[in-house]
């Protein structure tokens, strides 16, 4: 995420009461809202009006049907409660680590959601004026929400379409179906705008299924799914760059990191020419790249952590995947390397090639992974 983004989100906590509003002024037909969200409408008509006035209280009673069909005890995957939040958003909002009661009480969790959403919004808002793209800044939120906002920045309208911002086709659909789906509903809900012709809504007390998302991500704990296919040729394109190649075993290793942790990975670099070391597998397509925070900078604080998962999972997984070697941290390591006394792997040496004080050199910005086939 963008350091705007970055910057314009933090410190967003929960909200405190604010003043009573009245659900028919703020642009809902509470005739025609589901049934289990008529006793929240006017609290969320409170906490836009008080928060973002510019975001329409039908659009977050639409939002959250589209994400859970307002059942607070839903849980998908990674994602739980009214707005579907992972318990890394969940936190950064304002919410306490898991289990937190708060998550699935409806009221709680929307006091602590709407005004993330604010955030995210005012956030979209910023950078959106400083790098136009297509997409409206409503749509840009629903973006940001449901797969993260570097699918907004890293993509040209936005909305990424396939290969875009490192979306599959699978991943753009479904952006396309949620965004899609939060349009229809916002059109049922508002006062003043009569259903599509031919297409009335079901009743209001019909339930709806929640808009098609991606699968689940594997948890870190899972297996990682073993590469069957020996080794390859470096022909099969590489994602990410659009240029070059990657074997098999890389493809396939990069698609299993970005399963467990894409929400945390910033950046992916595989095929490279690396004039400066020929002898590099980055050529070769055997080897990726993996930053979880800003490039050239020593990594801290959450990217620190959250590369110190990407190499331990590496390292967990280092035979169903292939993985031949990892450099992280100023340290080498593969399966045969011993510890040598401060806790994982040995020093990097550079090979005489790298300067393993900077922050690239000795990889102390991203996770290097190579595969051995």
């Amino acid at each position: 995420m963008p350091a705007v983004l970055l910057l314009l989100l933090a410190g967003t906590g929960s909200a405190v009461a604010a003043p009573a509003a009245d659900p028919a002024t703020s642009g809902l037909d509470t005739a025609r809202v589901p049934e289990p969200a008529r006793p929240h409408l006017e609290l969320v008509a409170e906490l836009t009006a008080r928060s973002c006035p510019e975001l329409p209280a039908a659009r977050v009673v639409a939002q959250v049907q589209a994400e859970s069909g307002w059942d607070p005890g839903l849980r998908t995957g990674d994602a739980a409660g009214l707005l579907q939040m992972s318990e890394r958003t969940w936190v950064a909002a304002g919410g306490a680590p898991w289990p937190d009661p708060a998550l699935t009480d409806p009221e709680a969790h929307l006091r602590i959601a709407v005004p993330w959403l604010c955030a995210t919004l005012r956030a979209a808002a910023g950078y959106l004026a400083t790098t136009p793209k297509d997409v409206p800044v409503l749509d840009a939120l629903l973006v940001c929400h449901v797969a993260g906002c570097r699918r907004v920045t890293d993509s040209a309208s936005g909305i990424p379409e396939p290969g875009e911002a490192d979306c599959t086709q699978a991943c753009s659909a479904a952006i396309h179906r949620y965004v899609d789906a939060v349009h229809v509903l916002t059109g049922e809900y508002s006062t003043g705008t009569p259903p599509a012709a031919g297409n009335p809504p079901p009743p209001a007390e019909a339930p709806r299924e929640p808009a098609p998302r991606e699968p689940a991500r594997p948890a870190e704990s899972d297996p990682a799914p073993a590469w069957t296919g020996g080794p390859t040729p470096c022909d099969a394109p590489d994602p990410v760059r659009g240029a070059g190649c990657l074997t098999g075993a890389t493809r396939h290793g990069l698609a299993a990191a970005q399963a467990v942790f894409d929400p945390v990975i910033e950046r992916i670099g595989c095929w490279d020419e690396h004039a400066q070391n020929p002898r590099s597998d980055h050529p070769k397509g055997r080897a990726c790249d993996l930053f979880t925070g800003p490039a050239g900078r020593f990594a801290e604080g959450a990217a620190l952590d959250e590369g110190w998962r990407i190499a331990h999972w590496f390292a967990a997984n280092a035979e169903p995947l292939k993985v031949r070697y990892l450099i992280w941290q100023g340290r080498y390591w593969d399966p045969s390397v011993r510890d040598d006394g401060t806790g994982w792997g040995r020093r990097y040496t550079g090979g005489g090639v790298y300067d393993t004080s900077d922050p690239t050199g000795g990889h102390y910005d991203h996770v290097h992974v190579s595969f051995a086939e």
